[in-house]
């Protein structure tokens, strides 16, 4: 049987002008952390002008950003739970 135990909230804001679009991610952890994330995007000036797509580029290198991010959380903590150097966690 499965339980959902927890939920992450998670918040994306974008900036935009003609070239480039920048995004910021929040999560928080029901630890009551916080992880911010940060990504870009530009576009080629002979590219059309698709903001959606510059969204989900800037969008998916802030989420990545906070993977990498909760994966090094995570090992910090195994290491601190076992009293050793664990083996890294990679992606």
């Amino acid at each position: 049987m499965l339980h959902t135990a927890v939920g992450w909230h998670v918040e994306m804001e974008f900036k935009e002008d003609d070239t480039r679009t920048r995004a910021a991610a929040l999560v928080r952890l029901p630890d009551g952390s916080e992880v911010r994330g940060h990504g870009h995007a530009s576009r080629h000036d002979s590219d059309a002008n698709q903001p959606r797509v510059g969204e989900e580029v800037a969008g998916a290198r802030a989420l990545n950003d906070i993977a990498l991010q909760l994966l090094d959380k995570a090992h910090r903590e195994i290491d601190a739970a076992a009293g050793r150097p664990s083996h890294p966690i990679s992606v």
